[in-house]
């Protein structure tokens, strides 16, 4: 175990999760734009890494749809309408705590200072956050905003700027996320510890963490 001097959380699929049903809610979608399904929760997941940079979430999901109307051989046209009803159908207060996510929160502040690092734009997160009630657990709270400079994860940029905000060295400082691609790829560049909530374990293993948890639950073993 290592003591941190500062403790970074991602939001989505670590600390929480959505309450509606991925399978229903992007059937949903699909209905109300009058188009048979051409792809799964999964296949929407499996492309967020290869999208461009959004300055929106209307513009990231235009961006989701036209990636995997591509992959799926249909004409792209379609994704600004997908874009549109999936956006409608979504609610963003309908979240709740992932196992042991609480408490890892708790836990965290307790030994120090916490920032959160989310790959989502400040309206949407904020949502989230206050339905949790943890709008106020975070020292640092850094959201996507290209227009200033902060790109998603995993960019440099949001790391740099939660550690500029906590005081800390990348050496004092660990990161938690579900993804492989943008946290625990994000947090090495930087040279932060980084600990993966392998949600998604059978996929590709393109980078190795500091630690595997298979749930937060375990966190209080890592620190």
């Amino acid at each position: 175990m290592a003591a941190y001097d500062a403790i970074c959380f991602d939001l989505d699929h670590t600390l929480c999760t959505s309450t509606q049903d991925a399978e229903a809610l992007l059937e949903s979608t699909f209905h109300r734009a009058g188009r048979e399904p051409f792809c799964t929760p999964a296949d929407l997941r499996a492309a967020v890494p290869v999208l461009p940079t959004a300055e929106t979430d209307r513009e990231f999901y235009d961006n989701l749809f036209t990636e995997v109307a591509t992959r799926a051989g249909v004409d792209t046209a379609v994704a600004p309408r997908l874009a549109a009803e999936y956006l409608a159908a979504r609610d963003p207060t309908a979240v709740e705590f992932r196992p042991g996510a609480k408490a890892a929160l708790e836990s965290a502040r307790d030994r120090g200072r916490v920032g959160l690092i989310t790959n989502g734009g400040r309206e949407t997160q904020t949502q989230k956050l206050r339905a949790l009630d943890i709008a106020d657990a975070f020292d640092v709270r850094v959201f996507t905003e290209p227009s200033a400079g902060i790109h998603p994860k995993p960019h440099a940029a949001p790391f740099e700027h939660a550690l500029a905000e906590l005081e800390v060295g990348p050496d004092a400082a660990i990161h938690v996320g579900d993804s492989l691609h943008a946290d625990i790829a994000g947090a090495n560049a930087m040279g932060l510890d980084s600990a993966w909530l392998a949600t998604d374990a059978d996929g590709p293993r393109d980078h190795e963490p500091t630690y595997e948890l298979a749930s937060l639950e375990a966190f209080d073993t890592i620190v």
